[in-house]
């Protein structure tokens, strides 16, 4: 019968490569009643801000119900793993729809003494991360829903009025992030698993609140020590950059970030309005963005260095305006060199680094025809 798989060409043959064929396209749902979620929401906002628990948890139960029933129905089938798993949060009929999709993958030799594993990354990176001696275990996520307050309390609310770092707006932004990475680490503990690789973070507007939502794979090294079944390393590497330095015999240690919320006072942006009207460098604002910008980098090397680590790879670097205030984050992850990390192949195929192209063109009603000349 014919196969219907989410996998690409590229994604098909590099799983080949590691004895795998693809299977059909798996999928996991719950529709859940949220509207008191809503109005609780609501009420917080005002507040000093932080996390909001109700929240976070009614849509983490959502999300685990509708994992675990993709996860079965992938077994059902038969599967080895599930490759490429995304997940969805959407408004439904009033109600939110929690979504899991991903495409079964089957073992060339049956019987083969594997575990089921899934995957959040794609086929490609799956392989990077096979290749690499990275064995994986099970897509895992952590979130957190939050509301910065008011001003970020009094406190906040007064420094707006002077120049400088609000610390109560950091500590807010750092707790969060943090909170969100020590929970997909909790979830990757529960699986024995000793990295989560492949980490992905975005921030969605939900209800009145924010929700911070971090994916990745947990995978399972017999490289790394044995203390990190306990405190699982943690990284946001690409699996290809991943690849390139286990190659070069480093592991990751801990994908860091750091947030630095600055204020320019209302003195400073009155003045930086007035120099707007002329040419020339607004000397007020290039100040804030640079001190924002060395708190934040401070902050990543400090925690690196207290760690051992011996490199921060792959910083990115984001700013953001947000009602007279700016933030200025930092995101890489430190590695450290370490014995045993070898490679099983000598060189990446070109199908697990060429990104494939989207070939569906987007329209009125998705597709865009030629016109006849």
């Amino acid at each position: 019968m014919a196969n219907v798989t989410g996998l690409s060409g590229n994604e098909i043959y590099c799983m080949a490569l590691k004895n795998y064929r693809p299977g059909a396209l798996v999928v996991g749902n719950s529709v859940n009643s949220l509207g008191f979620l809503r109005d609780m929401s609501a009420g917080f906002r005002g507040m000093v801000g932080g996390e909001i628990s109700e929240v976070t948890q009614a849509i983490e139960d959502g999300r685990l119900k509708a994992f675990e029933r993709m996860t079965a129905e992938a077994q059902g089938a038969g599967a080895a793993g599930v490759a490429g798993v995304t997940g969805d949060l959407r408004d439904f009929a009033g109600n939110t729809e929690f979504l899991f999709v991903g495409s079964a993958l089957h073992h060339l030799q049956m019987g083969a003494g594997l575990g089921f594993f899934s995957s959040a990354g794609s086929a490609q990176e799956l392989y990077c991360h096979m290749d690499a001696g990275y064995q994986p275990l099970s897509h895992v996520f952590g979130n957190i829903a939050y509301q910065v307050g008011f001003g970020g309390g009094l406190t906040g609310a007064l420094k707006t009025l002077v120049r400088g770092e609000i610390a109560e707006y950091s500590n807010i932004f750092n707790q969060t992030r943090h909170a969100a990475l020590d929970r997909i680490v909790a979830q990757a503990r529960a699986v024995r698993a000793n990295a989560v690789l492949g980490i992905r973070t975005r921030i969605m507007f939900w209800h009145n609140t924010h929700e911070m939502l971090m994916t990745g794979t947990a995978c399972l090294h017999p490289a790394l020590p044995a203390d990190y079944l306990q405190a699982p390393v943690t990284s946001d590497m690409t699996g290809e950059e991943l690849w390139a330095m286990t190659k070069l015999g480093y592991a990751p240690l801990k994908l860091l970030i750091s947030a630095s919320i600055y204020s320019l006072g209302t003195v400073g942006g009155i003045k930086a309005a007035f120099k707007a009207f002329t040419r020339g460098e607004i000397s007020d604002l290039t100040s804030l963005i640079h001190d924002a910008r060395e708190v934040a980098i401070g902050r990543l090397k400090s925690e690196a260095e207290a760690m051992g680590a011996d490199d921060v790879v792959g910083v990115k670097v984001y700013i953001s305006e947000m009602n007279g205030l700016v933030e200025f984050l930092a995101v890489g992850t430190a590695v450290k060199r370490m014995p045993g990390m070898t490679m099983d192949s000598q060189a990446l195929p070109v199908q697990a680094i060429v990104p494939d192209k989207d070939t569906w063109i987007d329209g009125t009603l998705g597709v865009v025809m030629e016109q006849p000349s």
